[in-house]
């Protein structure tokens, strides 16, 4: 038995990655390789419309969470509010490099 996914399902979930990640390519290539694969247009965008609700939705819960730890009087109980361990906004690259 294959476990390999058939390409029209990678590049569904793909799209839906890129769409969630807001990748900046945006999964336009994927878009692509879907109409080649004769992927239905309604099909694409029923998975373009998943993908962004669940990008959007995510993005205003963490906007909802950093409003209510600024609205705190001490910055540090603000950042454990939000679940993020004092010093630790910054995580450095690979090499070593902060990124703040």
């Amino acid at each position: 038995m294959s476990t390999d996914l058939h390409p029209s399902i990678v590049a569904l979930v793909s799209l839906a990655a890129n769409i969630a990640a807001n990748h900046p390519k945006q999964g336009l290539c994927q878009v692509d390789k879907l109409k080649q694969y004769g992927v239905a247009q309604e099909q694409i965008e029923a998975v373009v419309e998943i993908a962004r609700h669940i990008r959007d939705e995510a993005a205003q819960s963490l906007d909802t969470s950093f409003d209510e730890a600024c609205r705190k009087e001490n910055a540090n109980a603000s950042l454990s509010a939000i679940g993020i361990a004092q010093g630790a906004c910054c995580s450095p690259t690979k090499s070593g490099q902060s990124c703040c």
